[in-house]
């Protein structure tokens, strides 16, 4: 009796034997190159990494070559009382990356600028050259719509403070031409 309930109260499996309207087991198939090419598809980054899991790749040379190239491609702007331009990308600053998550294509980086900037304005019959600097703190993926630009003049005796508040408010015209060209610096960075 103690042996019935055992056989009662037991683990029991849900199929014990194969029936003849069960599915016929699987029999293995040997793969052709061209089956295994043909299913696949297209993986981003390494040849090693096909599943696409996490691989993460340094460009900051590119970004950072990319990057003087565009903003030293600015050019002059013209003013109502003078005109400036950018000289030289004295600083930057920064890293750059291309990650692949899930099979999926992600960019991002984090960068410091410094422009140099030469300029001209006519103040009470009279022409005065001004340089400076354009520091643009940090900036980073997506965030283009918060850019910030500080105007820094070399120090000038000559030049009074009035006309100083002029040229700083001159230069921060510079912004969105910047704007521009950092935009089309993200678009060159996500299309690589």
């Amino acid at each position: 009796m103690e042996e019935e309930k055992k056989k009662e109260g037991s683990y029991r499996y849900w199929v014990r034997e194969a029936t003849a309207d069960a599915a016929p087991p699987p029999q293995p198939q040997k793969l052709t190159n061209n089956d295994v090419a043909s299913n696949a598809p297209p993986a981003l980054g390494s040849i090693w990494n096909q599943a696409g899991t996490w691989e993460e790749k340094n460009i900051t040379k590119w970004a950072t070559d990319r990057l003087k190239e565009l903003l030293g491609s600015v050019g002059s702007l013209q003013f109502s009382s003078g005109k400036a331009e950018i000289i030289d990308v004295s600083r930057c600053v920064g890293d750059a990356s291309l990650v692949t998550v899930r099979n999926k294509k992600r960019v991002g980086y984090t960068y410091e600028l410094s422009l140099k900037v030469q300029g001209e304005w006519s103040f009470e019959e009279n022409t005065k050259k001004v340089k400076g600097s354009l520091d643009i703190p940090e900036f980073s993926f997506g965030e283009l719509d918060d850019l910030e630009v500080n105007v820094k003049l070399n120090e000038d005796k000559e030049i009074s403070q009035q006309l100083k508040q002029q040229v700083r408010l001159d230069m921060k015209q510079f912004l969105e031409p910047i704007r521009l060209k950092l935009s089309q610096f993200e678009q060159e960075l996500k299309d690589r």
